[in-house]
């Protein structure tokens, strides 16, 4: 009996055990469950951006071992709202499956097509669906786009910078051998008396050129206010033993204290659309360091200038319908705000028109020089800027405004009326030298009967005082032709700016008296001198 009670003892003993086991396994099995934020959704101020915190203050443990925490991030419209659950990853939750939900964070996800902006998280740590982390992953792709983005530009960026460098290089190491092949075609470049008078596009560009160009001086040719013109030789490459080969270009020569002369003249010519031809040529303009000078480098043209050549020859109808034609169409192109081909371009007033700034070239037309004087009339310029300009020209042939200082500064047009004018006085000198008048007398400028360089106290005398003007004589009208240009000149140096044609116009009414050709003979110009005479600027 000691025996059966000491067994039922330890029966029961080990089933109290085993029954104990059970339960703590029980209870092991229920604190291994998930403890995740459970909330309905709520209202939040999280943005949708970096790190956010839910507002839900309830932790719960979820009802199933395989459960893990979701956290939900919506935004409709202005209203915005968290919800936190439990969820089993197999199931679909609002018809999405739920991916990386092992990991330790809740990293936002957007899920496109739920009516709203939506982003869902899933995590497998206790309460790790309390803090959220929004674009994190998309940063990451973002940044990892750009780098491969920029990679190729970067390359594209060093390759242009290496290419460029290279280029500058080779440009510096075979300058002198490009500007003796530029030379090497030099009579495409320069002037002679029987060539054409027009400069190539190489002889417009020379100026880019960083050496100075061999050149020999000859013989001075004519001298201004503020420098003095030579006749000069451009020294060609040459080969071998061959002999040194020169053409002929004119230097327009500055002293430094001239700079700004030379400097608002290299800059009129510098403006590709001043290009013309009748307007003179522009080769390239230098600084000559060692000489202390400037100098401006043009075509060349033997003739001389318009009133050394009216002084010593007499001309036909036909001279002078191609010096006058000319010279208007060169103005109009000065005060034109288009090229030829209607481009725009700004409009330029010469402010020194006289016959001795107008050359003449080899086929009997006239072309424009001398633009130290000479004014951009951008639009942009304010009237102090103009006013500062101050009464410029040669008093001779300064218009009647111009005299007394009362241009009309508020428009721009005023500086081109007072060009006109003196556009009108050379015409009248070269009507006054043609042989279809008649007898021809001897040359003299316009207001003949003053001293050889009158004031401006005597020009208003003459032109203010008395509304004086050159006498046009009644034989000149015998000839329909001069009838007509002398009309024209008439309205050109009206003492009212206003009233007086424009230089386009006077260019229009000699294309239209180009019929009377006919009424010359057509023979040559009476010479009185050598061709080739030196130019002297009168001031």
């Amino acid at each position: 009996m000691e025996l059966l009670r000491l067994s039922a003892f330890w029966c029961g003993t080990l089933l109290l055990g085993v029954l104990l086991l059970e339960e703590e396994t029980e209870a092991m099995i229920i604190k291994m469950r998930r403890l995740c934020k459970f909330c309905d959704r709520q209202p939040t101020s999280c943005t949708g951006k970096g790190r956010c915190k839910v507002a839900c203050n309830i932790t719960a443990i979820c009802p199933h071992d395989d459960e893990v925490c979701v956290s939900i991030w919506r935004k409709k419209d202005d209203n915005v709202t968290f919800e936190t659950v439990c969820h089993k990853p197999a199931e679909k939750l609002y018809g999405l499956v739920l991916e990386d939900y092992n990991n330790s964070k809740c990293e936002m996800k957007e899920r496109k097509g739920m009516g709203s902006e939506f982003f869902i998280c899933s995590c497998s740590q206790d309460e790790c669906n309390e803090h959220i982390i929004f674009n994190e992953y998309m940063d990451s792709q973002v940044v990892a786009v750009i780098l491969v983005s920029l990679v190729p530009l970067l390359v594209m960026a060093v390759l242009v910078i290496t290419s460029f460098y290279c280029y500058r290089v080779y440009r510096q190491r075979h300058a002198s051998s490009r500007r003796k092949k530029g030379f090497s075609d030099a009579h495409a470049i320069m002037i002679d008396d029987e060539g054409s008078d027009s400069s190539s596009t190489l002889a417009n560009n020379l100026n880019h050129n960083t050496e100075l160009l061999p050149i020999e001086l000859d013989v001075q040719v004519g001298k201004g206010r503020f420098a003095e013109v030579y006749k000069a030789k451009l020294k060609q490459g040459s080969s071998g033993g061959e002999e040194q080969a020169f053409e002929t270009v004119a230097i327009k020569i500055f002293q430094y204290e001239e700079y700004a002369s030379w400097k608002n003249e290299k800059d009129i010519f510098s403006d590709a659309d001043l290009r013309h031809e009748n307007v003179l040529h522009f080769l390239t303009a230098e600084e000559r360091k060692v000489q202390r000078q400037y100098w401006l480098i043009t075509a060349y043209h033997p003739r001389g200038n318009l009133q050394e050549y009216l002084s010593h020859h007499i001309i036909t109808w036909r001279d002078l319908w191609l010096l006058g034609s000319s010279l208007a169409g060169g103005v109009a192109h000065l005060h034109s705000d288009h090229t030829t081909c209607g481009r725009y371009k700004v409009a330029i007033a010469h402010r020194d028109i006289k016959s001795s700034n107008i050359l003449v070239r080899s086929d009997l037309t006239c072309c424009l020089c001398d633009f130290g004087l000479a004014l951009r009339l951008d639009s942009n310029l304010s009237v102090d800027e103009l006013a500062n300009s101050g009464q410029v020209g040669t008093a001779r042939y300064m218009a009647p405004e111009v005299l007394e200082s009362r241009i009309n500064l508020e428009n721009i047009e005023s500086f081109k009326q007072a060009d006109v004018y003196s556009m009108a006085l050379v015409l009248w000198e070269i009507i006054s030298r043609c042989s279809a008048n008649g007898e021809v007398k001897e040359y003299e400028p316009p207001f003949g009967n003053l001293r050889e360089h009158p004031c401006v106290e005597s020009m208003k005398d003459s032109v203010l005082r008395d509304r004086g003007r050159p006498e046009i004589p009644d034989i000149w009208n015998n000839h329909p032709g001069i009838q007509l240009v002398c009309a024209s000149i008439d309205d050109c140096w009206d003492h009212d700016p206003e009233a007086r044609l424009t230089a386009q116009c006077v260019a229009e009414r000699f294309d239209d008296m180009e019929y009377l050709d006919k009424l010359s003979d057509r023979s040559d110009s009476e010479e009185k001198i050598p061709e080739e005479i030196f130019v002297v600027d009168e001031k």
